[in-house]
């Protein structure tokens, strides 16, 4: 399977100058597969291939990557001990923590991001396996190419040569064809009206950046998790949605579970949709319930958030009220335009305060937002709008 396709979207600048990934893990077989991937794309090369994080941190100055792949075990210094250093000397470095999907790993994985890695990547338990490999590698060079793109626009700029002195008497005339053009001014994102009926419901979806922005807007909805059920679909695999539904019910002190199929939908509960199934919701005599799914990934991803925000229409129509949060992609934007059609109310988070602003970004464009706010203006405009507030 090739994904090299998918570089296509990527600016001719950067495609000039390929992304320079550092991989480091102590596995040879994996440092070899990574390595041939990462090479056989035409906007990333791969800068250093490292048994351990001690050579990471020691050759960081000499092979200056702009994305490092970093195992969490290793000999000598591992990922969680590398991972501070690597960012101490070089703040913009996008770090992604690969791990196999332990239990253990999935904590070390939240740890990691709450340290400043970009993301994390479950490694397959086995690359025998043709789907899982493929798995890894779409979802590696995805990462790498969004993430690596971000931390380069993020750089400090270079300091350019001054300018040699020209006499003004001797200098040519600028001709108008040679003039720089002026940039263009951006168009402004169309916002629309909120729904002008209360919320019954609240649905959030998120993807690269999530557990960090779901935490901390759970952890100012109070009231509005008693009131009312809040579903939330976040790309991630088993096991670390496990983890996630427990960091969730610490932040909101809320119940927070992975969903349980056919379970009847409450106020006070936060449902996680669990990593492998697409969480839905469907009708059952008077009661909305839990529908997991086990088909195939949506927008490459499962769970997906557009299978949950479309099956809510059905049950809550116009009293729908969506968020999107940070990701990569436009998972989210699909189901946002069938929520927004019922009269719903769909709400991005702003590019600002997105690790990466794919998710938010596709449904602002789309022109289905009703407002596009900072993270922490999320969760207080989400209390004040399930108070009645419809501004």
């Amino acid at each position: 399977m090739s994904f090299a396709l998918a570089s296509s979207s990527i600016p001719s600048s950067t495609r000039q100058e390929p992304l320079r990934v550092m991989v480091v893990d102590d596995s040879v077989v994996i440092r070899g597969m990574i390595s041939r991937w990462i090479s056989s794309e035409p906007d990333m090369v791969v800068a250093a291939s490292l048994r351990t994080g001690l050579e990471a941190v020691n050759q960081l100055d000499r092979v200056n990557p702009d994305v490092a792949v970093l195992d969490i075990e290793m000999p000598e210094l591992d990922g969680i001990a590398a991972l501070p250093r690597l960012l101490a000397k070089k703040k913009n470095l996008a770090v992604i923590m690969a791990s196999t999907l332990t239990r253990r790993n999935a904590e070390i994985s939240f740890k990691a991001l709450s340290l400043g890695a970009a993301d994390y990547i479950p490694k397959p338990e086995s690359t025998r396996e043709a789907s899982a490999a493929d798995n890894f590698h779409y979802d590696l060079i995805q990462k790498i190419r969004t993430l690596g793109a971000k931390a380069r626009r993020a750089a400090p700029a270079p300091h350019a040569p001054a300018a040699p002195h020209v006499d003004p008497r001797s200098a040519p005339a600028l001709r108008p064809a040679t003039a720089p053009a002026m940039p263009a001014v951006p168009a402004q994102i169309a916002r629309r009206a909120f729904s002008t009926q209360m919320p019954k419901v609240l649905l959030i979806g998120s993807s690269t950046g999530g557990p960090q922005a779901l935490m901390s807007v759970v952890a100012e909805l109070g009231a509005v998790i008693d009131r009312f059920p809040v579903l939330i679909t976040q790309h991630m695999p088993p096991t670390f949605t496990t983890i996630l539904a427990e960091h969730l019910a610490r932040s909101s002190r809320r119940p927070a579970h992975e969903a349980v199929d056919g379970e009847v939908i409450k106020p006070g509960q936060i449902y996680l949709a669990p990593g492998g199934r697409h969480m839905r919701v469907a009708r059952h005599g008077v009661d909305a319930v839990i529908a997991l799914d086990n088909g195939p990934p949506v927008n490459f991803c499962k769970p997906a958030v557009d299978p949950l925000f479309t099956s809510a229409v059905d049950i809550w129509q116009g009293a729908t009220l969506a968020v999107i949060l940070t990701g990569m992609g436009s998972d989210g934007m699909r189901g946002g335009k069938d929520i927004v059609a019922a009269g719903g109310s769909v709400i991005a988070q702003d590019e600002a305060t997105s690790v990466v602003w794919g998710m938010p970004g596709a449904a602002a464009n789309a022109g289905i937002c009703a407002a596009i706010l900072p993270l922490n203006q999320i969760a207080p405009k989400l209390v004040r709008l399930f108070a009645g507030d419809r501004s």
